[in-house]
């Protein structure tokens, strides 16, 4: 159906007609000028996304459900980075006339999706045309106690630095399927040229041969590589890793999550903390997959590890008398500890070679 039948309010009745609040603080939703909240007894957590067509997605690998998922979850992850907890989402969308209203909603399907896990209402937002493909604007709101609220400035010298799950192989799921993509158009590309040059030859023959060769161009084989293309396209906050900490009894100093890449995190941090740090290469969690895959593009895995960036996993600061809570929790992996300002930042390799950290991840205002 196309978008314009519906107009604008008429497709957000659509996309939103069955939403139910699932949060006390949650007063009022979808269906007027503003939503109502509620949070009398915590301080309100606001995080917004702005992801471009383009920029930060291309639909040529990635299906409207999972870009709807991965929107939510990047915004979820930031609320989970301060300690708290996501309890509502607004949606606005910019898009261009090749959408139909199956295809928003798909994307709205892995948005709630997103949201069903980590139980937030969608209470808003806004649609609008665009020229140059599909925007998508996402806020949410959480709430955290005034004493549980973790900032990025909060590590001292002595704190233990820790990261859950694995890193760079979002990265490197990026990476193969740009590879995937380039492959696929230079077989397109050099079929057209073919078909065009058939065309001007008169030959029917060679023409039908070719056009079915370009309509049966082999999709590639991502066999042995399932879990990186997961990571790149199924983004999930790490969330479990907030319950596990709250249970553990371990409040961070300071945490962000890995949206960039470890190594700009972690200068925000200590930036804002006034701190140095060490960390150690062999300590670096990294997935076979990931290591094999770099190998096989030849790259350096711990570049990637460390400047790839959409791994969405928290990095974190903690008083070194946490030490044994730490070791005690599951995918979570001790990877340094801050020093004093003086120190640097120092990565420490294999072979105990020191070389200054430096900030390289992922920065889209970067010429």
């Amino acid at each position: 159906m196309d978008i314009a039948k519906l107009g604008e309010f008429g497709l957000i009745d659509r996309l939103t007609k069955d939403l139910q609040p699932k949060n006390t603080s949650t007063k009022y939703g979808v269906g007027d000028d503003c939503a109502v909240l509620s949070y009398p007894d915590s301080e309100v957590l606001i995080t917004t996304d702005l992801l471009m067509e383009g920029v930060h997605f291309d639909l040529t690998y990635i299906d409207l459900k999972h870009l709807g998922y991965k929107s939510a979850m990047v915004n979820i992850s930031d609320v989970f980075a301060m300690n708290g907890t996501p309890r509502q989402l607004t949606v606005s969308l910019a898009l261009s006339k090749r959408f139909s209203v199956e295809d928003i909603e798909e994307l709205y399907e892995g948005i709630r999706l997103a949201c069903d896990k980590w139980n937030v209402d969608i209470v808003g937002g806004d649609t609008t045309s665009s020229y140059t493909g599909l925007a998508i604007s996402i806020t949410c709101i959480g709430e955290a106690r005034k004493e549980d609220i973790v900032y990025r400035n909060g590590a001292h010298d002595t704190d233990l630095i820790c990261v859950s799950g694995d890193l760079g192989a979002a990265y490197m799921g990026l990476q193969l399927l740009e590879r995937e993509k380039r492959v696929y158009y230079s077989q397109v590309d050099e079929l057209q040229k073919k078909i065009a040059e058939a065309k001007k030859q008169g030959d029917s023959q060679k023409l039908s041969t070719l056009n079915y060769q370009l309509s049966t161009i082999g999709k590639p084989d991502f066999a042995g590589k399932e879990y990186l293309l997961q990571r790149q396209l199924q983004t999930e906050a790490r969330g479990d890793i907030i319950q596990r900490l709250r249970e553990a009894g371990i409040r961070p100093t300071a945490m962000m999550d890995v949206s960039d890449g470890l190594s700009s995190e972690l200068m925000h941090i200590c930036k804002q903390s006034g701190v140095g740090c060490r960390i150690f290469e062999k300590q670096l969690p990294i997935d076979y997959q990931t290591a094999v895959m770099a190998e096989e593009m030849n790259m350096n895995v711990t570049t990637c590890a460390l400047n790839g960036g959409e791994d969405y996993e928290l990095v974190f600061t903690v008083p070194i008398g946490d030490h044994e809570k730490i070791e005690a929790l599951d995918d979570v992996h001790l990877i340094g500890h801050i020093t004093d300002k003086k120190y640097g930042h120092v990565l420490v390799t294999r072979d105990n070679q020191e070389f200054e950290l430096k900030a390289q991840g992922w920065n889209p205002l970067k010429s």
